[in-house]
């Protein structure tokens, strides 16, 4: 702080004494002197000389503003200085790009981060995540993910051959379909249907298939990307219906074989209807995608895989 007041006292000075008729070299060695004090003072201060961060496995280091220590009211300036001596050293250091995560209460840091050519990849409740591009030629960096998860639970009473089905309120046309929402980030499709099946009818399912895959782009309901609708084949574990009022107009359990030709559903409820008869008929297992856990090449994680199984062969 003594260092702040020694500059303060001695600029005024400076351009009293030097503003008119400095001479190059003196006005470069007193802007120099500035800079190296705003520099220390920005170590001594904030306790931050450089930005760290995380480097990944493609060569690109992750910085994470709420976790490398900058103060609270750090100005975008002061910022702009520290980011880009980071740059000048990431750049020495051959990274390909850097990914800087920006908490919500730093956002003024955004801009300053534009100005050196960082651009916005995506956003999240608290955060904004910014990306620059530091290799050679074009950006290789991935895009964000483009599209939302829905899930649907055609839940099927064997024993009746009927299936549950809802009709929405806020549709412009009421028509049959199967209970379903979108899908929570970490959340398998599976646990997805039996979990708004049940928030939407009170009927509690279990998961046994995947039926189908839904794609369209462009979706007006997912802010225009893309979007992805899958249909499994759940159990009853109970039959009573009470269905949440404020998302559904109608529950029913229904005659598989009505849904099949009614015209009161939409053509994808239509068709799945035809191939739940067909498994009512022959077996599931010549309409089902099972499910199977496995291994994933990351330690600790696992992924699930949907896949028609081979029939098991009698020796």
């Amino acid at each position: 702080m003594a260092g702040c007041t020694f500059v303060a006292r001695l600029l005024p000075l400076a351009r009293g004494r030097f503003c008119n008729n400095m001479s190059l070299p003196v006005r470069t060695a007193t802007r120099a002197f500035s800079c190296t004090l705003t520099c220390s003072q920005l170590q001594q201060v904030h306790g931050v000389s450089a930005l760290t961060g995380k480097v990944d496995r493609f060569g690109g280091v992750t910085v994470n503003l709420a976790e490398v220590g900058l103060p609270g009211d750090i100005s975008e300036s002061s910022f702009s200085g520290l980011l880009q001596d980071s740059l000048a050293q990431w750049k020495a250091e051959g990274k390909a790009a850097v990914w800087l995560r920006v908490p919500i209460s730093l956002s003024r840091c955004a801009a300053a981060a534009s100005a050196h050519g960082f651009t916005f990849h995506h956003a999240r409740n608290d955060y904004a995540m910014l990306a620059l591009w530091l290799g050679e030629g074009e950006s290789r960096l991935p895009g964000f993910a483009t599209h939302q998860i829905g899930v649907a639970g055609a839940v099927v009473d064997e024993s009746s051959g009927k299936v549950l089905v809802v009709q929405d309120r806020n549709k412009t046309k009421n028509a049959w379909k199967f209970p379903g929402g979108l899908s929570d980030p970490g959340e398998n499709i599976g646990t997805t249907a039996v979990r708004e099946v049940f928030e939407e009818t009170g009927v509690r399912s279990e998961f046994r298939s995947l039926l189908s895959i839904r794609q369209q782009h462009n979706h007006p309901g997912a802010f225009g990307m893309s979007d992805m609708y899958i249909i499994c084949r759940l159990s009853p574990l109970t039959y009573e219906i009470n269905f949440c009022t404020q998302e559904c107009l109608r529950c029913e359990w229904l005659d598989i074989s009505e849904l099949a030709k009614t015209s009161e559903t939409t053509p994808i409820t239509s068709r799945l209807a035809s191939l739940l008869l067909h498994g009512l008929e022959h077996g599931f297992d010549k309409i089902d995608l099972n499910m199977e856990e496995l291994p994933a090449v990351y330690s600790g994680r696992f992924y699930q895989l949907y896949y028609r199984q081979l029939p098991i062969l009698k020796l």
